[in-house]
């Protein structure tokens, strides 16, 4: 079961790069954005544009969709599925991206 809830959550981290892959990988090369420890996108610095919060909040509704549906079709908890995407998330992460760490600070890869 937890290889299929991987697979479906790698399904997932795919979808969501090549839906969006090249506005967010400049967002996360310039630090913008970075991999929270939840599961969804966070913006790394409060100064962040109109459009670049937009995109944010796109992608996080669409993975907050994709973790309730994988979390109905293995019976776990959403919160559950969002944490192994973020870990997930966070392996692939390019170096010198931010991800989040466990007490919530932004550190770079």
């Amino acid at each position: 079961m937890k290889t299929m809830i991987k697979a479906c959550l790698l399904s997932l981290f795919l979808l969501m790069h090549g839906a969006f892959a090249a506005d967010l990988t400049t967002a996360k090369e310039q630090g913008w954005v970075g991999e929270q420890n939840n599961g969804y996108l966070g913006l790394v610095r409060s100064d962040a544009s109109a459009d670049l919060k937009a995109l944010v909040a796109d992608v996080n509704g669409q993975r907050k969709a994709q973790f309730t549906k994988i979390a109905s079709k293995n019976g776990i908890a959403e919160a559950e599925a969002a944490r192994i995407f973020a870990r997930e998330a966070a392996e692939r992460t390019l170096p010198g991206n931010y991800i989040q760490n466990p007490a919530g600070g932004w550190v770079k890869k």
